[in-house]
């Protein structure tokens, strides 16, 4: 679990980032702040109206202000009785603007804040598919599933019971505690004595319920991480029985997650109480001042109102500060995943856009490392023609697949360049790249959707006619057809209702439809049965035919045709020629041959 972060003082900056994505709202953000203001100026109105009411009531000569002769200007307001019903008449019609006002409030903020955060987690995902696949490699998917739902989610508290209503509550305390000085002074005064109480309970509250929610939020991330791996690899969990040991691990974060609430609801516990003590007191003061100097009722009446109306926000103010600062650290958190420069860019300055590539390919003194100094790929050197086919061999590790993912821009290359048609790849507008290059890998990823949508990725441009008559070159069409519903066939998620080797088979007609320059097969029949590698081993011939071939295989029978064999070890290129001139070298190559042929002659005797 991550550290608390250092406290900090409230970061103006970073607020004015998310304030970047109200522009686009901000006339509804100003909307919202005149409606702020208006119920501001609203809320010392009815009680005020109470106390003319009850001091007419008893008899008592009142003051009407002008506003409200103006609005009665019908009514006679010499006459008590007329006066009560035509006052009591306008509070009912006045509380209906104040709950509107009110209403349109809470929806217009609400609203500000989800299209915020709806425009932020476009702007999060759009990062995110862009990263350079390192990332994923380094940060946990619950992490960033985190960051892109509950972290931005919290930035939309900021709008809705947040900024904006923080500011609406202090307008509305200003006021009222300006119309009660403008009223009674002396009695106001007498009714704040025990305020420097609410103040520093307020001040605790805040900082306490401030760690805690840290906490929540880390525990939030970790809970996250945990069951979307755990959740991914279930298999492997239930297959070597560590059920018991991972549902210890869960629990252990669920009671940090627990604790960390718990200590929460602790301060809350306190903190309302002592609200209701404060204001109990305040009360108390304010009876007895009134009662020992034979005041007003109405007085009485209208000070208690306006008392609530200042503890009322007082009561949650400290929890909205607490949510705005909750929501500045989430903010905080999304903006670094914005931030994160690893990211895939194709060069600004003239993107290279062909309108075909030949499919020639140069590596030139290629070093790579998915984390420095660890170099995985060690001045690697090598030239393909076009139309020609490479295969690379190796032990595991040797650096096959983090050559065909630096081909694709999947990762950058710390030293060196790698060519297509004479051109840096990072030349390449990198959509037309990866068109050219098609791919088929080991582990065949498939999504939750049906058989014809997992083959053209939800492409607009490629035909259900196109995906059968790929389908049909590889004799692929007959097994689909055999699926409840056929190409419509749900595969559910990452394919688990098909076997592994009908998932690679769905792979094939994915590459073919690209019809690419450059075909990549790293280890695509490995998953497959005798039958299947029979039927798709003519498909493979066809494929290769006329465009160039990156085969990346343990099985060397299946390089044999090979124009040329590159043998890596360790990262290093050991050796490079056709699968007869590496046997009369004897080296690696021939090593890895006899090993292989030994292996399979152990298996038949």
């Amino acid at each position: 679990m991550s550290e608390l972060p250092k406290k900090k003082v409230f970061d103006v900056s970073l607020l004015g980032r998310v304030f970047h994505f109200v522009k686009p709202y901000r006339s509804f953000f100003y909307m919202s702040l005149l409606l702020a203001i208006v119920m501001a100026v609203f809320a010392p109105v009815r009680p005020y109206l109470i106390q003319l009411t009850i001091d007419k009531a008893t008899g008592k000569f009142i003051h009407i202000p002008h506003w409200l002769e103006a609005v009665l200007f019908t009514t006679d307001l010499s006459d008590a009785t007329k006066f009560i019903i035509a006052v009591s008449i306008f509070q009912v019609i006045f509380l209906f603007i104040e709950t509107t006002v009110r209403f349109l409030f809470t929806f217009i903020t609400a609203w500000m804040g989800q299209s915020v955060v709806k425009d932020l987690r476009i702007a999060v995902y759009k990062k995110i598919i862009g990263l350079n696949l390192s990332q994923f490699d380094k940060t946990p998917i619950g992490t960033l599933t985190t960051r892109t739902i509950n972290d931005i989610e919290s930035i939309n508290d900021i709008f809705s019971d947040g900024l904006i209503p923080i500011i609406a509550d202090l307008l509305t305390i200003v006021i009222t505690l300006g119309t009660m000085f403008w009223i009674d002074w002396r009695l106001t005064l007498i009714s704040l004595v025990p305020f420097p109480i609410m103040i520093l309970a307020t001040y605790y509250f805040k900082e306490s319920v401030n760690k805690s929610f840290i906490r929540v939020r880390n525990a939030v991330a970790a809970l996250n991480a945990f069951v979307q791996e755990h959740i991914t690899g279930m298999q492997v969990v239930q297959a070597f029985a560590a059920e018991g040991r991972e549902f210890e691990k869960f629990k252990k974060i669920n009671s940090e997650h627990r604790n960390a609430n718990i200590k929460a609801i602790f301060a809350y516990s306190i903190f309302f109480p002592v609200v209701e003590v404060v204001l109990a007191i305040s009360t108390g003061l304010l009876v007895w001042w009134i009662a020992d100097r034979s005041l007003d009722a109405g007085l009485l009446v209208a000070f208690i109102l306006y008392l609530n109306q200042i503890f009322r926000p007082l009561r949650v103010i400290a929890d909205k500060f607490n949510v705005l600062q909750m929501g500045m650290i989430a903010a905080e958190r999304v903006f670094k995943v914005l931030d994160n420069d690893d990211f895939v860019t194709s060069n600004s300055d003239g993107k290279y856009d062909p309108t075909a590539v030949k499919g020639e390919i140069d590596f030139k003194h290629v070093s790579f490392a998915y984390t420095e100094p660890n170099y995985v790929l060690k001045d690697i050197n090598f030239h393909v023609k076009a139309g020609e086919t490479v295969a690379l061999v190796g032990h595991t590790g040797s650096g096959k697949t983090s050559i065909i993912s630096l081909l694709n821009r999947l990762y950058h290359i710390q030293k060196g360049e790698i060519q297509i048609d004479g051109v840096n790849i990072e030349e390449y507008h990198l959509d037309t790249l990866r068109k050219s290059i098609g791919v088929v890998l080991q582990d065949v990823f498939l999504f939750s959707g049906s058989v014809m949508d997992n083959i053209t990725l939800r492409n607009p441009e490629i035909s259900r006619e196109q995906v059968i008559a790929a389908a049909k070159m590889i004799g692929v069409d007959e097994f689909i057809m055999q699926l409840p519903g056929g190409y419509d066939y749900n595969v559910m998620e990452r394919g688990s209702t098909l076997s592994l080797g009908q998932r690679q088979l769905l792979s094939f007609i994915r590459a073919l439809l690209y019809n690419p320059a450059i075909l990549i097969l790293d280890e695509a029949t490995s998953s497959i049965d005798t039958e299947s590698e029979m039927l798709i081993e003519k498909a493979i011939d066809s494929m290769i035919s006329g465009r160039t071939s990156i085969v990346i295989a343990h099985r060397l029978s299946t390089i044999r045709k090979a124009n040329k064999i590159i043998v890596l070890d360790k990262g290093e290129l050991k050796e490079m020629g056709t699968h007869e001139q590496l046997l009369a070298l004897g080296g690696f190559y021939a090593k890895l041959h006899e090993m292989q042929f030994e292996n399979k002659k152990a298996v038949l005797v």
